[in-house]
């Protein structure tokens, strides 16, 4: 609105940009009839360059476009409405004196910055990241390279919530391998087990502490403690944590300041010596030897592979899992539709570090002054 041609006003580059979607050079501001805002102020306008970041009316709106409310010129008419786009920012860079002229490399650069902000990182139909780039993009003029770098750095730091996605997804995996070694080890008491029992001696004790509200209020935390311990298959470190932080201290809370689980000690401190057992357990390969029903390779990469935890340094390990899942003898629930989870998660994984790299690459470019050309 503040830059829009007007009857009796001077010519703006910058609503010239926005209306045509088209970029705009001011290699000699001097002759150039759109920059003559500072000159009127008795300043020296600079030479500049400013490219509008368009994006497709189809990935912001999907295809309903019949009701979109377009900006409108000085004359009330709409704009844009002929065109397959929107411009959602204008990328302005400016330039030392001869430095840069029409359709120069510096010039090119700068489109390919655009068609990768626009484009590429919208494109991922990331709908959150995606929302909040736009009202980002709307509030704010891009003016500098800094500036842009930190807004391309900020948005690719935001997919980190793929590997969390992927240890979620993973983390089934560790349960139906606790699940394998109950059906085989008849002898085997696992962490669900033994938590239950845990919880079965607090409830029957909790009566007992009606007149004492410090230790009542504690022996709910420990319940509700041991019940998220108990639906969750973390990693044995954080799991050991847990009980070391979360749920031992509290025990000994009771068994200190109480006699209402006097009589079970002995069997409570066990319980808990057998729960830290049982979260190794399900990473000790001698144990993982007895389930001689799987083929060797699958002994070894199932519990491998459960229990590793996924980051940007062994991204590659997501490899191994989809090849586990392939496995013709590995037989647990949802086995198809946590390889369609992964692979999806894969393939946006390599888009992303693509995304990356190559604005990594841009901003090199820019910042080093290079008049290398950049290909999209």
């Amino acid at each position: 609105m503040e830059y829009r041609d007007q009857p009796g006003h001077i010519l703006e580059a910058m609503g010239w940009c926005v209306q045509q979607q088209r970029s705009w050079t001011a290699d000699d501001p001097a002759e150039d009839a759109r920059s003559v805002r500072k000159q009127l102020r008795g300043e020296v306008e600079d030479c500049h360059h400013m490219e509008p970041v368009l994006v497709a009316k189809a990935d912001l709106y999907g295809p309903e476009l019949a009701d979109l409310q377009y900006p409108l010129d000085w004359q009330g008419n709409p704009i844009w409405q002929d065109t397959d786009y929107v411009v959602v920012a204008v990328i302005k860079i400016h330039f030392l004196p001869q430095t840069i002229r029409r359709g120069d490399d510096s010039t090119r650069i700068i489109k390919g910055l655009s068609r990768s902000l626009g484009t590429e990182l919208l494109s991922l139909h990331l709908r959150e990241t995606y929302l909040e780039a736009r009202e980002r993009l709307a509030r704010e003029r891009i003016t500098a390279c800094n500036e842009m770098a930190h807004e391309l750095r900020n948005t690719t730091a935001k997919m980190g919530f793929i590997f969390s996605t992927i240890n979620t997804v993973v983390s089934f995996l560790r349960a139906q391998w606790e699940i394998e070694l109950q059906k085989v080890l008849p002898t085997f008491d696992g962490k669900v087990s033994i938590l239950a029992q845990l919880s079965t001696i607090l409830l029957a004790g909790q009566p007992h502490l009606e007149d004492q509200d410090n230790l009542m209020q504690l022996s709910k935390e420990l319940q509700m403690e041991q019940n998220e311990l108990a639906n969750l298959f973390l990693l044995p470190q954080q799991e050991a944590k847990w009980l070391a932080s979360r749920i031992r201290p509290k025990w000994n809370r009771h068994l200190t300041f109480s006699r209402v689980w006097e009589g079970q000690r002995e069997q409570i401190v066990d319980l808990l010596d057998r729960l830290q057992e049982a979260i190794w357990v399900v990473v000790d390969q001698k144990v993982a030897q007895r389930l001689v029903h799987l083929p060797e390779d699958l002994r070894l990469m199932w519990p491998k592979l459960a229990y590793t935890q996924f980051s940007a340094d062994n991204s590659m390990a997501l490899e191994e899992i989809l090849t586990l899942l392939q496995h013709p003898v590995l037989s647990i629930r949802q086995k198809h539709q946590m390889k369609k989870a992964l692979s999806s998660l894969k393939v946006l994984l390599r888009t992303i570090s693509g995304i990356e790299e190559q604005a990594n690459r841009v901003i090199y470019l820019l910042r080093n002054g290079e008049q290398t050309e950049m290909h999209c």
